[in-house]
């Protein structure tokens, strides 16, 4: 009994934060690039809505996720238009943009709230899903939950083992210096933030489809495109460590689920709530995680980074 606990909680750890992490890796993959994207709860909102609704109208999951994902970019390509080409603040616009696609999410998406629609399927790995343990954790997923498996290390191996990465980085770190090596800094933001707000919009897709199915108000994907940005930030802009944090807070939820039960007589909303503060309480703790010296301690090692020093700052192009 005990090991069927232990593998439905992680099992259920995994399939919580895949949308967590397709997104984190999205706004990682644009913030690599100096750009930050604080449109990301209102386009997942946004992405949500649009996946389910085509899904549902077409009767294809593939051509809902296909719609979600340009949602995501239709959403960034409002950004990159006003901020990189138009030099207008990339803050300013990203907090205007996520009110607008939620209210938008909201309004479009009002005709199929509490509607019954598709969703994603499980698909067990044949042979390896019948291991102990990890059968169940890593091989009974829908196909979502490998996606974001697997993203992981490609996006990895992508950021710092291959030349197109290397150039990405350089762009983040100093666009001028690329653009006197021959380098479109510009084109190199546009391409990466779109394909940063692509996976944003899986990631909503990922809720309506597969994690939390359907469409309502107030949905259960809303407030997670705030916590994807903090993970950004708690994984020091590296992909392994944004994707730590997302496991981390899939375990304070799953935590919340479980303790529900151990403890009925406490409101359901404390354990629904909860994983908010502990991952706000984790970033303190380990962004303080300073001796009197101003060493880092072993933890505040191995989770911090360095933002890129481009980051926020429009590129002006002579």
């Amino acid at each position: 009994m005990m090991e069927i606990s232990a593998a439905v909680f992680l099992a259920g750890i995994a399939s919580s934060a895949a949308p967590l992490i397709l997104a984190a890796l999205g706004e990682t993959l644009t913030e690599k690039a100096g750009v930050i994207n604080l449109s990301l709860d209102g386009a997942i909102l946004l992405s949500a809505m649009a996946g389910f609704v085509v899904a549902a109208r077409t009767g294809s999951m593939v051509v809902g996720f296909a719609a979600a994902a340009g949602t995501g970019m239709l959403a960034t390509l409002v950004l990159v238009v006003i901020s990189i080409y138009l030099g207008q603040s990339q803050v300013a616009v990203g907090f205007a943009l996520t009110f607008l696609c939620r209210d938008l999410a909201y309004f479009l998406g009002a005709p199929f709230a509490r509607t019954a629609g598709p969703q994603l399927s499980i698909v067990p790995v044949p042979i390896l899903a019948d291991l102990p343990i990890i059968g169940p954790v890593f091989f009974q997923h829908s196909l979502i939950v490998y996606t974001s498996f697997i993203a992981i290390p490609l996006l990895w191996f992508f950021i710092y083992r291959t030349p197109q990465g290397l150039v990405l980085r350089c762009v983040g770190e100093n666009p001028e210096a690329c653009w006197a090596r021959g380098i479109q800094p510009r084109k190199i933001q546009t391409i990466y933030t779109l394909l940063g707000g692509a996976l944003i919009g899986l990631a909503g897709a990922a809720f309506s489809l597969a994690i939390k199915p359907g469409w309502g108000r107030p949905q259960g994907c809303e407030g997670m495109g705030w916590i994807a940005l903090a993970l950004v930030i708690f994984g020091g802009w590296h992909p392994l460590k944004v994707a730590f944090g997302a496991y981390l807070f899939g375990f304070l939820q799953m935590s919340g689920i479980f303790l529900q039960d151990i403890f009925p007589s406490i409101p359901a909303q404390i354990f629904q709530v909860a994983p908010f503060p502990l991952m706000i309480f984790t970033l303190v703790l380990v962004h303080l995680g300073r001796d009197n010296k101003g060493r880092k301690f072993f933890l505040l090692r191995l989770l911090s980074g360095d933002p890129p020093d481009a980051l926020g700052k429009n590129y002006r192009q002579v």
